[in-house]
């Protein structure tokens, strides 16, 4: 296994249920450049790390033991791959994450939503001195104003951060 890992924040069904108020859009083009980052890097020996959001109390909306909350079953995700299930906006609090990056160095990030878990992820993983290289296209934010001005603000911010296109990698 190799010091790096790709975490993959939030790819849940509820952000493809075109009758929820979090639906963001057809993305199949996305998705399918995400399952060539997790082929990439798996055959690269990348520690590969899905997470799920689940908002404990609801009944509707990432709800626990739902549907929702389940990983997209599109992409490829394997049963030896690591999940984690937060019930934050941040994927270190009160999860084993950072147990699971131990001996990690860098990080290559992408998810939904860019403009919430996603920038979450990068600057806590920032704050523990983790390299960091964001995919751009494998990320989605409910409109391209947020998802722009989310990479410019954390490029502005954390010089260090690499944003790249997935053909860049």
């Amino acid at each position: 296994m190799s010091n790096k890992a790709l975490v993959l924040i939030d790819f849940e069904n509820e952000w493809l249920d075109k009758k929820s108020d979090d639906y963001v859009g057809n993305i199949s083009s996305m998705l399918n450049k995400t399952n060539k980052l997790i082929d990439y890097c798996r055959a690269n020996k990348y520690k590969i790390i899905f997470t799920t959001h689940i908002e404990k109390d609801s009944k509707k909306e990432f709800a626990p033991n739902s549907k929702s909350i389940e990983i997209i079953p599109s992409l490829h995700k394997k049963p030896t791959d690591i999940l984690i299930k937060k019930n934050k906006i941040s994927t270190f609090y009160k999860t084993n994450l950072e147990k699971e990056l131990k001996g990690i160095k860098h990080v290559v990030v992408c998810g939904i939503l860019t403009n919430l878990c996603v920038r979450s992820f990068v600057q806590d993983a920032y704050d523990r001195d983790f390299e960091i290289t964001v995919i751009k296209d494998c990320c989605k934010s409910f409109d391209n104003k947020t998802q722009l001005f989310t990479f410019r603000d954390l490029k502005a911010t954390r010089e260090e951060i690499v944003f790249r296109n997935l053909d860049q990698l």
